[in-house]
């Protein structure tokens, strides 16, 4: 299969590209700076800004023919929401909903004529669970898991699928960058309690590794049965797990309990 992944110079994007080319696929690997794919064993580099309509259309027709489409691209988003920068939120929904958005519609016309095609869409635990200091980043989750559900009802009847990738903490990770600049004193309790929390989570084991996320990834474009929603990692199982079976009190009680989260 032809697989265009965007992204495809972060940690996740990366490890993507290198286990489907080792499967046999043939990768068309992405990012904004082509330079960053330097080091990918890849089919094919291109260029790619997600949020530019000229940017896609070239790259679209650049590409030929895709069987499957890994929206991976995304921004961080930390910070409280009060004082996070409108324009930052912009380009986050911009970077995280808009841009899968602007590649699947580039990409559904020859995939209903083939009556074929894969949307891979990589979200996040917090698409499902949101919770303090990372509201931006949670909002453009919960907007693509929307957006996903309803192209799954769209779609499938032209015979394409979507798939969502449900990640919990990922090591090295996009959680890692937070908008440090985004940290106003107002809220410096708030982040003493919540810092750290991923270890919480993770237990002795540590961050799910990225190459864990690939293979998920590659496992949906490969296996036709794939649900619409994969979470990755015992972090994110157990976290969507104990949603699931809770109404929105009881969860916040049981997870300001294993948190200690006072605020």
């Amino acid at each position: 299969m032809k697989i265009l992944i965007t992204g495809a110079a972060r940690v996740i994007g990366a490890a993507t590209a290198s286990e489907l080319s080792a499967r046999g696929h043939e990768v068309v690997a992405s990012a904004r700076d082509v330079r960053l794919l330097d080091d990918l064993n890849v089919a094919m580099k291109i260029s790619l800004d997600v949020t530019d309509d000229a940017s896609v259309e070239r790259a679209v027709k650049e590409c030929g023919d895709i069987d499957a489409l890994v929206n991976n691209a995304a921004l961080p988003g930390g910070g409280p929401l009060e004082t996070m920068p409108l324009d930052s939120f912009r380009a986050l929904l911009e970077t995280n909903v808009v841009g899968p958005l602007r590649l699947i519609q580039a990409l559904t016309p020859q995939w209903r004529r083939r009556e074929h095609g894969v949307v891979v869409n990589v979200s996040s635990v917090e698409g499902r669970v949101a919770g303090p200091l990372s509201g931006g980043y949670a909002a453009s989750k919960f907007a693509l898991e929307g957006l996903s559900e309803t192209l799954k009802y769209e779609l499938g009847h032209f015979g394409i699928r979507v798939v969502l990738i449900e990640p919990g903490f990922i090591a090295p990770g996009m959680k890692s960058e937070n908008h440090v600049e985004n940290r106003p004193s107002e809220y410096a309790e708030l982040y003493e309690q919540w810092e750290g929390i991923d270890a919480t989570l993770t237990g002795e084991a540590g961050r799910t590794q990225p190459e864990v996320v690939a293979r998920a990834i590659a496992d949906a474009i490969e296996n036709a049965d794939t649900p619409l929603r994969v979470p990755v990692g015992a972090d994110a199982e157990m976290v969507l797990d104990v949603r699931r079976s809770m109404d929105d009190a009881q969860f916040e009680a049981t997870m300001r309990g294993v948190l200690g989260l006072t605020w």
